[in-house]
């Protein structure tokens, strides 16, 4: 096997989970220049209630095919996560819509908190397994061994991130959006509902944050009230890479970043001489962070202080 191969594979399907989260993260910046920090929660709780109604499923209709359960779970965790998306925006952030930024920024840490301690409430601190209920085939592509769900993540995600660019670019939502980002006030003045528009961009971002959730608990087989932590502050660091208010940045970062973890994790080893092993990878994430806050602050796509947008 082609451990490069492998890697890369490996690191498409990740960055591919880290460009919807941080999808999230870039919308709700390029529109308010906020820092969502519980998104990375609204991501968790949609891997956790995809998986309760998995697991429910499972119990019950074991004689359903293990893909139309996982699909049930899926449909369920969707809506879910855009009300609470929807709670999130309405109760905690829109009252310090004026305040100093310092304050929303303190309100989603405690949000991010709040959500964490909720689900630890509902589901407990133990991980919690994904049934094996998906097809567990495997394919060789340039030496590299991709499954199922691989492949099944990386069309999905590419197919979203596809469908978000058209819905930005190509759609009255889509104009209201971009227009509410250069000035609420002045697409207030022209017809434009800022509220309506800032609470639909969370709405969408809390959809995606579902399916990337549902996705890495299916790819990991397991989740935790506490994996969206972790997940979001990478997903962060894609966003920033990749320019934090630009949807192709957010793409471009997160596949970047995944790929970049991926490759680091399969090379340390080799790199360090075994003293550095695979379980370091996440550090690869914050070191990419430092890098790029330290060379080009706007990220790779996004518009340096006195430069022309």
């Amino acid at each position: 096997m082609d451990i490069f191969a492998q890697q890369l594979v490996n690191g498409l399907v990740l960055g591919s989970v880290y460009a919807l989260v941080a999808l999230g993260y870039t919308m709700v910046y390029g529109i308010l220049e906020l820092i969502n920090f519980a998104h990375g929660e609204v991501t968790m709780f949609g891997a956790m209630i995809a998986l309760a109604v998995i697991s429910a499923l499972t119990g019950t209709h074991a004689h359903l095919p293990g893909v139309l359960i996982a699909l049930a779970g899926l449909l369920v965790a969707i809506p879910a996560c855009m009300l609470l998306g929807y709670t999130i925006e309405r109760v905690a952030y829109r009252p310090l819509r004026n305040a100093p930024r310092l304050a929303p920024l303190i309100t989603a840490i405690g949000v991010s908190i709040v959500l964490q301690n909720v689900a630890m409430m509902i589901w407990g601190r133990e991980y919690i397994p994904f049934p094996s209920i998906l097809p567990s085939g495997h394919h060789h592509l340039f030496g590299a061994r991709i499954t199922d769900v691989q492949i099944a993540i990386l069309v999905t995600a590419l197919l979203l991130m596809l469908g978000l660019t058209l819905l930005v670019q190509r759609t009255r939502l889509g104009r209201a959006m971009r227009a509410t980002a250069q000035s609420p006030q002045l697409a207030g003045l022209m017809g434009v509902n800022a509220n309506a528009v800032i609470s639909l961009t969370f709405i969408i971002g809390s959809g995606l944050a579902a399916i990337a959730g549902f996705m890495v608990s299916a790819y990991y087989g397991l989740a935790h009230y506490y994996m969206g932590f972790l997940l979001g502050l990478k997903a962060f660091t894609a966003a920033v890479l990749g320019g934090i208010g630009k949807i192709g940045g957010a793409m471009l970062g997160g596949l970047l970043l995944g790929v970049i973890e991926s490759l680091g994790a399969g090379y340390i080893g080799d790199f360090t001489h075994g003293f550095l092993g695979s379980n370091y990878q996440d550090v690869f994430a914050f070191f990419v962070l430092i890098a790029v806050l330290i060379v080009r602050p706007s990220g790779l796509l996004g518009v340096a202080a006195g430069e022309r947008a």
